[in-house]
């Protein structure tokens, strides 16, 4: 393999970050570890590439402590890659290539927070159903930290949502223009009027944008909802399971989907896109039903 090329001397910051994240390898170790894939095997078994490549990537994430190494086994020694601070800085940078991948060369170029039901980025979603969400915590609308999925509930149903605001001008410029923003309120407030419905199915019911959580209070409580929304201002989520996002006032935003979650924390059915908002909470509900039923 040719030699790189340093460029750590460089006074551009966009060529010394290059210079750690600028092979293709890199950045897709950094997505999966993201994932939740954090061993050696795994990795190999998900990017398909050489032991030696991988070997050798792997080193230098940990020199540039964008990975740490975290002991799993003792005898023989075994090690798990997780991802330090400065590595989950970069999960905006994933996010923005997917946007962009989405945006303009799956897509038209245009802004959307919905898509076509046989695009490649639907597909992408619907093929997450049997796969695991990861351990992680989003920080909910009283600025707590929580998992997404509650031990005491037999599954959990995640609306995500592009935003919701409790003041007319708190949208972003534009924002009625983007095709798929509409709706936000209707689904929260429909979602809050069943809810008696969802915990007698024994599902727990959590909206998921990615606003501050102050924002998220400030609606929750004037439609007084009942249900907690969860902030993943810091793409935690989305870089977990590569939802599709749009951008809108120089922020990601998630279009709208919802997923559903066992207890194992196995997502068992997906909604997207979701043009019918209201009908979407019905056909969560019986969803939710099902998992039950079986």
């Amino acid at each position: 393999m040719a030699r790189r090329t340093s460029l750590e001397d460089s006074g551009c910051a966009i060529a010394q970050s290059l210079d750690v994240v600028g092979d293709w390898w890199t950045l897709l170790i950094v997505r999966d570890t993201a994932r939740g894939v954090h061993r050696f095997d795994e990795l190999q078994r998900e990017l398909g590439l050489s032991r030696k490549v991988l070997t050798e990537r792997l080193r230098l994430l940990v020199e540039a402590d964008v990975l740490t190494r975290v002991p799993y086994q003792d005898r023989p020694p075994r090690y798990e890659y997780r991802l330090t601070p400065r590595g989950r800085a970069l999960l905006p940078v994933l996010v923005a290539l997917q946007d962009w991948g989405d945006t303009w060369i799956l897509g038209d170029g245009s802004s959307t927070a919905t898509a076509e039901e046989a695009s490649a980025e639907a597909r992408r979603v619907h093929a997450l159903v049997g796969a695991r969400l990861p351990a992680l915590r989003l920080v909910d609308d009283r600025g707590v930290p929580r998992d997404p999925v509650p031990d005491d509930a037999s599954c959990t149903v995640l609306y995500c949502f592009p935003g919701a605001y409790a003041r007319p001008d708190g949208y972003p410029p534009g924002w009625t223009g983007i095709p798929g923003t509409s709706g936000c309120t209707l689904e929260s407030c429909t979602y809050r009027d069943r809810l008696a419905e969802f915990r007698a199915a024994g599902a727990a019911v959590h909206g998921v944008s990615t606003q501050r959580p102050d924002e998220q209070r400030a609606f929750a409580e004037k439609e007084r909802l009942g249900f907690p929304l969860l902030s993943d201002a810091d793409l935690t989520l989305i870089s977990a399971l590569r939802l599709p996002t749009f951008r809108a006032a120089g922020a990601s935003r998630l279009k709208r989907m919802t997923l559903i979650v066992d207890r194992e924390r196995v997502m068992r059915h997906v909604q997207y896109p979701v043009t019918d908002v209201a009908g979407s909470v019905a056909a969560a509900l019986d969803a939710v039903r099902d998992l039950g039923a079986r």
